[in-house]
């Protein structure tokens, strides 16, 4: 991961704009109360969590990322805008923990993957970490690449052998997933295409 960042965390941000369609949308629907701790996983340069830092300065805000490099540009643009309520860690998605992690007592009131689940090849373990990781009752939340099935035919193979290319793509086991835990009983679900099915944003609610 930080061979593919090194150099690329320089300019993330001004070219992830033109094509991570949605994240504006997540970050309004993210529901989130003074005092709750909120998790990124994935977050990158930080992008999401300085805008929800922001809006929320009385909650607290975590994000873990696999590269070293990607974090330490967000520390630097954390520190740059002196926000205070953003805790970072370099950890995998399948391999954090609430307590050993960030030093919590308790689990995260909101989890969400900002294009992370499309780029993590173990996604299915990372996100039933995740899950346990949140407490009972509260929402994962998800933007990604979806499957593109409402775009033109020749835009949508474009597509899909460009982000190939980065190692990226919409696993078709998703939904899949989300409806055998909501069939398990340990929460509901619910998808919302965007762009014609360029993107999704998922919300997946936690049982008690």
């Amino acid at each position: 991961m930080d061979r593919m960042y090194r150099y690329q965390r320089y300019f993330y941000d001004l070219t992830r704009k033109f094509y991570l369609l949605g994240r504006d949308r997540l970050i309004t629907e993210i529901g989130i109360e003074p005092g709750e701790n909120v998790l990124e996983i994935g977050c990158g340069t930080a992008r999401n969590l300085i805008l929800l830092a922001r809006k929320h300065p009385d909650a607290r805000f975590f994000g873990l990322d696999a590269s070293a490099a990607m974090l330490q540009t967000a520390r630097a643009k954390i520190d740059a805008r002196g926000l205070d309520n953003i805790a970072l860690a370099n950890a995998l998605a399948g391999d954090f923990a609430f307590d050993k992690t960030f030093a919590l007592a308790e689990k995260f009131d909101a989890v969400f993957f900002s294009y992370a689940v499309s780029i993590i090849p173990p996604w299915r373990e990372s996100l039933e970490n995740a899950l346990a990781n949140l407490k009972p009752g509260k929402t994962l939340y998800i933007v990604d690449f979806f499957d593109q099935r409402d775009l033109p035919r020749w835009f949508r193979k474009m597509l899909q052998s460009w982000l190939r290319q980065f190692h990226v793509a919409y696993p078709e086991e998703l939904l899949p997933f989300f409806r055998e835990l909501e069939a398990q009983g340990a929460g509901e679900i619910k998808i919302t295409p965007l762009y014609r099915r360029y993107a999704l944003l998922a919300k997946f609610t936690k049982a008690m």
